[in-house]
């Protein structure tokens, strides 16, 4: 455990690797706008946590000791690499996550960010999101980490309830998480956002597993959150995420759009074409789970990425499409001639009697703008794409003339 002057000395240089950056961006003055496919926005796990919380599936490891400054050094690195590798010339956001990344030092958090400027270059103004637990978020540390580059935080509340939070695994109470919540309002007005969970199940734990919630009872309060939230002035900009004020989150809204990420960290995923190395098809990319093989990986290849799938142009559509339908927006005309410039949203599903019948009953609404859910259809969008993936899939078929086979 770091003594309060190492701990202090050690957030100071990340305020000076922060201010480093801001200084280079002044020098360079306004860059010309990246094209599409010279952008992207940047995930970064770190896969540390205090304790095992029974809902959470993400990769996560509670470790006896962290050796925070080799995790450090190997993040720069594979960053490095994969912004060569890509050729990614803007990085318009970035997001830690975990795992619980507010466990990391602001230092390292400064590191990574002065990595991104140096091969890439990372816009003063850019999105830069941290994940934050109550627990190992202090105000000292989250000024801290806003020196060191964050203007955005997202707090894991997941219940305000005592009783809720202990069942869920959690280490903070109530109080402690309105706490942390008041001091980041503080410190990043405007730019704060917190996770709530709902359809929690009954307040026992059967065999060392949390029974399954009701359904209906979820859907109810599902749709009554939603109404809550709409009254208070948030828009609901995805199926689970709401804001106000124009403050959604843009490296989401990355994902939803179906727009290039890059992912480095344990476990951490990506799709990018590799510009950089000559490529042009889009890659979805998995990095190595378990830390310790992970940092070997990076040690010896520059990076750890232990899976690489090319995606076909029809997968690449199924995803424009199961994604963008989360959003309110929905898919635009102009949004998805970007992915497909022949196949128009008409041609897909306008002749379709199958969609005719949703557009009916008011759940999808398919006109001058594009293609969107109403607010009954967000709700409803996992049985709204059983119709919508198959005609998609028919479409393209009918499309693309199958291959001769030869004798």
């Amino acid at each position: 455990m770091a003594l309060p002057g190492t701990r202090a000395r050690g957030w100071a240089a990340a305020a000076k690797m922060a201010q480093r950056r801001r200084h280079a961006e002044a020098a360079r003055g306004s860059p010309s706008r990246a094209s599409q496919g010279s952008r992207a926005a940047l995930y970064v796990h770190w896969p540390y946590c205090e304790k095992r919380c029974s809902y959470c599936n993400f990769n996560k490891y509670i470790p006896r000791g962290v050796e925070e400054a080799a995790m450090r050094s190997c993040l720069v690195t594979e960053a490095q690499t994969l912004l060569r590798l890509s050729g990614v010339q803007r990085v318009e956001s970035v997001f830690f996550g975990g795992g619980t990344p507010s466990l990391a030092s602001p230092n390292t958090v400064a590191a990574v960010l002065e990595a991104v400027d140096q091969i890439s270059h990372l816009p003063a103004d850019s999105e830069v999101t941290l994940e934050a637990n109550p627990t190992s978020a202090s105000g000292s540390k989250l000024a801290a980490f806003g020196a060191a580059g964050v203007n955005r935080l997202s707090i894991g509340l997941q219940s305000l309830d005592d009783t809720e939070l202990r069942l869920l695994g959690r280490t903070h109470s109530a109080s402690d998480a309105l706490q942390t919540l008041a001091e980041a309002r503080r410190l990043f007005p405007g730019r704060v956002s917190v996770d709530l969970m709902l359809g929690l199940p009954a307040q026992q734990v059967q065999r060392g597993t949390l029974p399954a919630p009701d359904p209906e009872l979820t859907a109810e309060m599902y749709q009554e959150g939603r109404a809550v939230l709409r009254e208070a002035g948030f828009r609901q900009y995805e199926v689970s995420n709401f804001a106000r004020n124009g403050a959604l989150s843009t490296h989401n809204w990355t994902y939803w759009q179906c727009g290039q990420y890059l992912g480095i960290g344990p476990g951490a995923h990506g799709r990018f074409v590799l510009q950089g190395a000559g490529g042009h098809t889009r890659e979805a990319r998995i990095q190595t789970l378990e830390p310790d093989n992970w940092m070997k990986e990076v040690m010896l290849f520059g990076h750890g990425t232990r899976r690489r799938v090319p995606l076909g142009q029809l997968e690449l559509l199924e995803e424009v499409l199961a994604m963008g339908l989360r959003t309110d927006v929905g898919i635009t005309h102009q949004h998805w001639q970007q992915f497909e410039p022949q196949l128009n949203l008409w041609d897909v599903f306008g002749a379709s009697r199958e969609v005719k019948a949703l557009l009916a009953q008011g759940l999808l609404l398919l006109d001058h703008r594009g293609l969107r859910c109403s607010w009954e259809g967000l709700a409803v969008l996992d049985s709204l794409l059983l119709t919508l993936l198959p005609r998609l899939q028919e479409a393209w078929q009918q499309r693309t003339p199958s291959p001769v086979q030869g004798g």
